[in-house]
């Protein structure tokens, strides 16, 4: 397996994804919150602009697909938290 990438290179990956509902990437609307990772498992905290977002499960999976599918990532994992409110 190629090395992990860095939390860098992870952001840059997610302004890929988008919330539907807004036309602006999860990253530059300021949803995600931190990126964590070792031993090739990221981990992202985010939030959403509501905690009822009707799309959140879409979201997410499309947050996991994104950093799954970068070299040197064994798994993802997305982590919702509301605090601090966005």
């Amino acid at each position: 397996m190629a090395a992990s990438p860095d939390k860098q290179t992870v952001l840059d990956a997610l302004k890929s994804v988008y919330d539907p509902e807004i036309p602006i990437n999860i990253v530059d609307l300021g949803l995600v919150y931190g990126v964590s990772i070792e031993n090739g498992n990221v981990r992202v905290t985010m939030t959403l602009t509501a905690p009822h977002c009707p799309l959140s499960g879409l979201i997410q999976q499309n947050v996991k697909e994104t950093v799954e599918k970068m070299e040197g990532v064994a798994s993802a994992e997305v982590e919702l938290v509301w605090d601090p409110p966005w």
